[in-house]
């Protein structure tokens, strides 16, 4: 922390609103966020919206729902203000325009004309000749006869930054010294041909006049912090900004199987899946809390409150974290068991909203029926959209139920027939339809009755019911799904065992062993 007072830390989360936000974004923001809680300081949300061809709106609102839903609130940004707005870089072009033309006046940068074959043309010389490919200076020290030459050409411009001719060398607070030599920093491009400016000019200057006093980031972005450095010392040279120069810690990239990096592209990287899957956000933000940082040898599971009261940046960890969908789904299933059931079964509802098992809103009895239903499976479950395949036979309407063809082809068959006879037999007459007396029936007529194992007993009465092998505990499921629909059901299947009778035999014309 330096001479750095902990309440002014100030940090920042700096997205680019271009498609749905993915996870390796989050654990950026997650990080930040808990960085600033555990110093009592700033969490800054700002958009970086300056690629008008690749931003659009409807991502820039993704972005606000996410960190809302993820409950990572920020001190200062979009919808909540500050004192160092606008918090869209859209809305920040004149202080842009304003610094490029300091910085050129002053000499730090300056106009360069070469065109897009001049400057391939010369890396392929460089690179032929073994030395470093970078931009090689060309248009450093023009000539006022040289600028007119090009200007009455008709040849565009960009903006180049003057980089030192010396070492540039920093601390990371995850990885230690890194320097880079005046060899590999070459000058590089701040502002297009058509005024508009570059990442590499409009974040070090939001960073600059913001007060942030940690950049923490994704390793891929390492190689343009020497840079950012630069143009950091420029603008304090120059008045443009004051305080420290942030310090910067690069966080561990998240690879997906076989140590790639997990890119947009990958199919568990995009956060729309967690929420499709109903991924709690204490277990999904606890697991990405721990690709780079833990916050014990012994502890895995942890609330984002006790995170930020005992994060530190320096413990982070600079190998790259694998992204492990099953440890990730093991840890939610944690935090389902953790919920209150009230609590789980009301995150529940949208989910069988979407399968059109609830209605919009949900009827009074419903919602009862599935706060009754939520113990039976709580300790089941993983993510929140497997309420649908569990609790689905619940809610379901009697014409639309089904039986999973799987499920009902291994264990309807022509043996079932008397089973399911048996516990018809057994629950109609039931005075009281609890779960105790459905047991207590079943068990008589069928374990004791026919002399079966229980598997064998209660398994074609669970697929005639529930639909499938695996269901909530079945005399508790009997009991919610209520007499009326239970026999019903129980009835409905005895000529599925038939058909199967049927078709085993090749159906009651059969003539193979007439012979």
């Amino acid at each position: 922390m330096g001479d750095l007072a902990a309440k002014d830390v100030r940090v920042r989360f700096c997205p680019s609103p271009t498609g749905n936000p993915h996870v390796g974004l989050v654990r950026s923001a997650l990080y930040n966020w808990a960085f600033a809680r555990h110093f009592g300081g700033t969490f800054v949300f700002r958009i970086e919206d300056t690629d008008a061809e690749r931003d659009t709106e409807e991502s820039y609102e993704a972005l606000l729902a996410t960190l809302r839903w993820l409950g990572l609130d920020w001190d200062e940004g979009p919808e909540v203000g500050g004192d160092h707005g606008p918090y869209r870089q859209s809305e920040r072009r004149e202080i842009y325009a304003d610094v490029a033309t300091q910085l050129r006046e002053a000499g730090r940068a300056y106009r360069c004309y070469c065109t897009t074959a001049e400057l391939e043309e010369r890396r392929e010389a460089a690179r032929a000749a073994g030395k470093p490919s970078g931009y090689d200076g060309h248009c450093r020290d023009l000539s006022e006869e040289q600028i007119a030459a090009y200007e009455a050409e008709g040849r565009e411009s960009v903006l180049r930054m003057r980089t030192p001719d010396e070492t540039v060398t920093f601390t990371d607070l995850i990885r230690g010294e890194i320097s880079v030599d005046q060899y590999n920093l070459f000058d590089y491009v701040l502002v297009r041909a058509n005024g508009h400016p570059l990442y590499t000019l409009v974040n070090p200057v939001d960073d600059a006049l913001m007060g942030i006093t940690h950049v923490l980031r994704g390793e891929d972005l390492l190689s343009s912090t020497p840079r950012q450095i630069v143009l950091h010392e420029a603008l304090r040279e120059l008045g443009i900004a004051s305080g420290p120069m942030p310090r910067f810690g690069h966080l561990p990239l998240v690879t997906a199987e076989g140590g790639k990096k997990l890119s947009k592209r990958d199919p568990q990287s995009s956060l729309q899946m967690y929420l499709d899957r109903g991924f709690l956000r204490e277990g999904l933000l606890n697991y990405l809390a721990l690709l780079g940082w833990s916050i014990g040898e012994d502890q895995e599971v942890f609330s984002i409150e006790e995170m930020a009261e005992a994060f530190d940046i320096t413990r982070v960890n600079s190998n790259a974290a694998r992204f492990d969908l099953k440890k990730a789904e093991a840890i939610n299933g944690i935090w389902v068991r953790r919920l209150d059931p009230n609590d789980l079964a009301e995150r529940m509802v949208q989910h069988l909203q979407e399968a059109g098992l609830l209605a919009h809103p949900p009827t009074p009895e419903s919602v009862e029926l599935l706060r009754a239903a939520t113990p039976l499976v709580q300790e089941r479950m993983g993510v929140l959209d497997e309420c649908v395949g569990m609790l689905g036979f619940l809610f379901v309407e009697d014409d639309a139920f089904t039986l999973d063809e799987a499920d009902a082809a291994k264990v309807l068959k022509p043996d079932a027939k008397p089973v399911l006879e048996a516990a018809v037999g057994a629950l109609e007459p039931l005075q009281e339809w609890t779960t105790e007396s459905i047991e207590e029936a079943l068990r008589v007529a069928l374990v004791d009755g026919l002399e079966l194992k229980p598997r064998l007993a209660f398994g074609p009465v669970r697929v005639a019911v529930t639909g499938r092998r695996v269901s909530p505990p079945l005399f508790e499921s009997l009991e919610l799904l209520g007499r009326e629909k239970t026999l019903a059901r129980l009835q409905r299947a005895l000529p599925r065992t038939e058909a199967v009778a049927d078709e085993a035999s090749g159906g009651p014309n059969d003539q193979r062993n007439e012979k």
